[in-house]
């Protein structure tokens, strides 16, 4: 008999974990995450925090995402990549990023109730896990993760208090593996891994200086630094991140991966910095320091039977586009409903098969995204003249003469301007952050074909209401006149049901399917002296359906089915569509293929 029982084992409590804890218990789900520290991150490692995740924050409540604002940097101070040869040196040039740039910060308020802003995990972390713990999560840390055995009911764990080494089980119905990327979970799991660990070798220096007389007339998160004969292993060449304006800071620096890690002792941390910097006389108050590989790799398959891996356990990237926590966080809120629903009993196991087929080609996705934008260093570099010697000297000179009246040097600059501003594919990615339209056997398009790209995908941001794709934006307003976001009235756990007038009949056939399936479905109806109003008209500009239409959007606010307009017999058609997302095909074996 198991020490400790639960419907849901999270292994690991980063991102990934914790939003999986606050997810469940939110939804009313038992769960219990264990974490083999004492506590939770000690560095601030992710921070780029997007709109989509933001708008997995507001869901869980908008004390969350209020929380969250309130510890994060907020977008404005995101601000401007800066390229230089030092802090205090000669600045190379600059980019508006992260939706700063007047054209994309208009695409960012058409797209999301929410904000883009810089929150590190040191914040995160704490912010889901705190809320998970007051919905219901058990916690318990100092507790390691040895193994797993699943067989057709459930998964029995072994784990170990490292506080007395003891071992204990745990029985859960489901495991999660969110236990990073060299995740014990999908080792024990023989899930396949694609691509190569280990690609590059880097440092992270953490320490605080007051740097405001370099850096606050130039607000930006990042500040690429490049000197010739500087070592530029791992992320391509020295980085200083801010991590609180303006006297917080965490330097990326490159060491050979084929030699062993550098041993950063706090002289060698106090010249890197005062290098970087510029400043030979700038002293600091060293917070920590540590060494990290850059990967390449994700899963193919996120899950088996009942265990599943989310997170740095199935993506595994460098830093690039600021991608990891944000695709950890989501990975959540797509398993966790499905979860919820089957413990339920309002769906069939065959729901869960859904999870790796809509979330293992984002996880390709961004690994490939995010390793290419280290590549796409490499102009500025070779704009530079960095590229093509090994002196010190002559790489100086090479930089130098960009400053020349004559048509070479007047030739490299045109190169430089470019190569920055092509940048824009790591540092303002919209469409990467905003894009993901699923296709699985939880998603229903009646052979509705893909709308296509009208711009670049990786930039912008492509609303529509396409089975699969996230329910787009806009504000409407309620009959008291309160502005509510269309992506409010979904979610919250529930499935929603978005029609207009003379679609009334949805929302009888909703009631009655309801009732059938033991599955909620909030039905708003949108139009003049309703409950809800479009008295903008962006949202019949945007739904993509006639009035007596509808959109079935799915708990985590992806759209499920959607009609042009009323049917014959709507209650028929709900339940043909409810049916075949929550009982899709014959019963399994959940314990899947070996």
């Amino acid at each position: 008999m198991a020490d400790m029982e639960t419907d849901v084992l999270i292994i690991g409590t980063g991102p990934a974990g914790s939003a999986s804890a606050a997810l469940l218990s939110t939804y009313g789900i038992e769960n219990i995450a264990i974490n083999r520290y004492r506590w939770l991150a000690n560095t601030p490692r992710a921070h780029i925090t997007n709109q989509r995740t933001m708008e997995v924050l507001r869901d869980l409540g908008r004390e969350v995402e209020t929380e969250a604002y309130m510890h994060a940097t907020e977008q404005e101070l995101m601000g401007e990549n800066v390229f230089c040869e030092s802090l205090a040196g000669e600045e190379i040039g600059r980019m508006k990023s992260w939706g700063t740039h007047p054209m994309s910060k208009a695409e960012h308020l058409l797209s999301s109730p929410t904000f883009m802003n810089d929150l590190p995990q040191t914040y995160m972390e704490p912010l889901l896990f705190t809320t998970a713990a007051k919905r219901g999560s058990q916690t318990r840390m100092s507790t390691e993760y040895l193994s797993h055995v699943q067989d057709a009911d459930g998964v029995t764990a072994t784990v170990r208090d490292r506080l007395t080494g003891q071992e204990l089980t745990i029985r859960a119905k489901y495991l999660i593996g969110a236990d990073g990327g060299n995740s014990l979970v999908a080792e024990n799991e023989n899930l396949p891994i694609e691509g190569q660990m280990g690609v590059g070798g880097s440092m992270n220096i953490l320490f605080k200086a007051d740097l405001t007389k370099y850096v606050a007339h130039r607000p930006s998160v990042l500040y690429w630094v490049m000197q010739p004969g500087a070592n530029v292993g791992g992320i391509g060449m020295g980085l200083v991140r801010m991590i609180r304006p303006w006297n917080e800071w965490l330097i990326v620096w490159g060491y050979d991966i084929n030699e062993p890690a550098p041993d950063v002792t706090p002289e060698y941390a106090t010249e890197v910095a005062r290098q970087l910097v510029g400043d030979p006389e700038l002293e600091i108050e060293l917070l920590s320091a540590n060494t990290w590989t850059v990967n390449n790799a994700y899963a193919t398959q996120m899950q088996n039977g009942r265990v599943f891996i989310m997170g740095d356990a199935a993506h595994r990237h460098p830093p690039s586009n600021g991608l990891g926590s944000n695709t950890s966080i989501q990975d959540a809120f797509n398993l966790c409903w499905k979860l919820a629903a089957v413990l339920k009993g309002q769906a069939g196991q065959g729901l869960l098969d859904s999870y790796t087929a809509e979330r293992a080609p984002v996880a390709k996705k961004i690994v490939t995204r995010a390793n290419q934008s280290i590549g796409e260093f490499g102009p500025i570099f070779d704009a530079l003249g960095l590229t093509g010697s090994v002196d010190p000297v002559k790489m100086q000179q090479n930089m130098d003469a960009r400053t020349e009246a004559n048509a070479a040097a007047e030739k490299q600059r045109a190169a430089l301007r470019e190569a920055i501003a092509f940048k824009k594919y790591e540092f303002d990615c919209h469409g990467v952050e905003m894009n993901q339209r699923y296709s699985s056997d939880a998603v229903v398009t009646d052979g509705q074909l893909e709308p296509a790209f009208s711009m670049d995908e990786e930039l912008h941001y492509h609303p529509t209401t396409w089975p699969g794709a996230r329910l787009p934006h806009v504000w409407v307003f309620t009959s008291q006149g309160q502005k509510v976001s269309t992506l409010d009235l979904a979610g919250h756990g529930a499935f929603s049901l978005l029609t207009g007038i003379g679609g009334e009949a949805w929302e009888d056939a909703a009631r009655a399917i309801s009732a059938e399936l033991g599955v909620t479905v909030n039905v708003h109806l949108i139009g003049p002296r309703r409950a809800i109003q479009d008295h903008t008209g962006d949202w019949a500009r945007v739904s993509e359906i006639r009035d007596s239409g509808c959109i079935l959007v799915r708990p985590d606010h992806h759209v499920a089915w959607r009609a042009d307009e009323m049917v014959k017999d709507p209650e028929t058609e709900l339940r043909r569509v409810l049916t075949t997302i929550l009982q899709p095909g014959e019963a399994q074996d959940i314990r899947g293929a070996a």
